[in-house]
């Protein structure tokens, strides 16, 4: 299986395309995937796949192991760029999210001043008001928002939540009142027999329209870069990002394109 997991709390630094020099934070079981999406192009692999039999790191566990790593950094004269939460699943899905972020805050305005703190979300716990709060404190809130059509929602992040839909989706994103920074991935090809392309200007259309609701201070566009558990899935060329990258400026928005 060429997919990965994430077996520490802290891992790396690595070099992100999208955020630069990224320590990252795993606050899901280090031997499965905890998510609430199952999406079809995951570096993590598909739940079924990666199921967890051991418990997420508990709140206490993440703050040692935050503060080790950065003590460790800032000896060796290094910090990252931003410290980020992602790993093997949906970050704020852990019954102390909030207090977490608060930890890290704490810790990262003591060690590292200079890192900027991230979270990666696929947006789907945006329900819990505590949640909301505390991804209003971090610097940069990065919110997954793949298409703004149910079918393609469900091919493409197939969603584990019984009654997700696009609608309540850009309700819940519109609740940040524009401090959050959209994240979507635009990818061909097939699965189960049914062809996926999230590019078809109908789609684009509906999805700027749906960004013109939510107002973000930037949009991050990308396509597919490793391995993916579906391997019927194709990268969008690149003329093809940029083209939708330009229709997105001029809806007023600034975005980035990476591949």
């Amino acid at each position: 299986m060429s997919t990965i997991l994430f077996d520490r709390i802290v891992y790396g630094p690595v070099h992100s395309r999208r955020l630069g020099v990224s320590l990252g934070i795993n606050l899901s079981p280090a031997d499965g995937k905890r998510c609430t999406f199952d999406c079809i192009y995951c570096e993590c692999g598909l739940n079924v796949e990666r199921h967890a039999y051991t418990q997420a790191p508990s709140r206490e566990d993440v703050k040692k192991a935050l503060a080790e790593k950065l003590t460790q950094m800032k000896t060796e004269g290094i910090c990252p760029d931003v410290i980020t939460f992602s790993g093997n699943g949906e970050p704020t899905m852990h019954p102390d999210f909030a207090g977490i972020i608060d930890d890290t805050i704490e810790i990262r305005n003591l060690l590292c001043p200079e890192a900027k703190v991230a979270v990666l979300s696929n947006s789907t716990m945006l329900h819990k008001e505590e949640v909301v709060q505390a991804l209003c404190k971090v610097d940069e809130n990065l919110m997954k928002f793949d298409a703004a059509r149910d079918e393609l929602i469900e091919q493409i992040d197939q969603p584990v939540i019984h009654d997700f839909t696009a609608a309540k989706l850009i309700e819940q994103l519109c609740r940040f009142n524009g401090k959050l920074i959209i994240q979507t991935i635009f990818l061909q090809g097939e699965h189960n027999g049914v062809r996926i392309d999230n590019t078809h200007a109908e789609d684009i259309d509906l999805w700027i329209d749906a960004l013109k609701r939510i107002r973000p201070e930037k949009v991050m566009i990308y396509t597919i870069s490793r391995e993916t558990p579906v391997k019927t899935l194709q990268k969008v060329p690149m003329e093809t990002l940029k083209k939708i990258a330009e229709k997105v400026r001029e809806a007023g928005f600034p975005v980035s394109v990476s591949r």
